[in-house]
């Protein structure tokens, strides 16, 4: 499985139980927060909760585009075994 595809997969697989939220750092060097995601396949749609400097509050992204995804959650780490990760 190439990056882009891990990606997808782990949007389109996203808990409920996990908030939506975090931050992608894309390829071209942006850092967009997202308080909501969609997915579609071969693009991620991201929701801001506000504007950035040019006014846009929603990101179209490429998952081939996405270096990596920050999360601000404060949830316990073994949670994220909800996401199909496992400790070593």
């Amino acid at each position: 499985m190439d990056a882009a595809q891990a990606w997808q997969k782990l949007f389109e697989t996203w808990p409920n139980a996990i908030p939506k939220e975090g931050m992608v750092i894309t390829s071209s060097g942006d850092n967009v927060t997202f308080v909501n995601f969609m997915t579609s396949p071969g693009l991620l749609v991201l929701e801001r909760d506000r504007p950035d400097a040019t006014g846009a509050r929603k990101v179209m992204v490429a998952y081939s585009g996405i270096i990596s995804v920050k999360m601000q959650s404060t949830m316990e780490f073994s949670q994220y075994k909800l996401m199909g990760f496992q400790p070593r």
